[in-house]
């Protein structure tokens, strides 16, 4: 399984942590966290190609794909 999304191309990224703590003083660094993308495993029917496709996606794109059809996401991504 893939750590991106197939349509998107979203993946994990590495951001600053942000303690409360650091309000109240001048320096106080907290290190690095890693934030990851909300990935889902998804099989998607495509009617189009009579076919069921088993991708890894993110969030926005699911609901970019109820928008716009599954068809038409998946040629935009490239992935058709």
């Amino acid at each position: 399984m893939s750590k991106s999304c197939a349509v998107t191309g979203k993946s994990t990224k590495m951001a600053g942590g942000y303690s409360n703590r650091t309000r109240a003083t001048q320096f106080n660094p907290t290190g690095k966290k890693r934030r990851r993308a909300n990935l889902q495993k998804k099989k998607i029917f495509v009617p189009e190609l009579n076919k069921t496709m088993s991708l890894t996606l993110s969030t926005t794109a699911i609901k970019t794909m109820n928008k716009n059809g599954v068809f038409a996401t998946l040629k935009k991504a490239g992935i058709i």
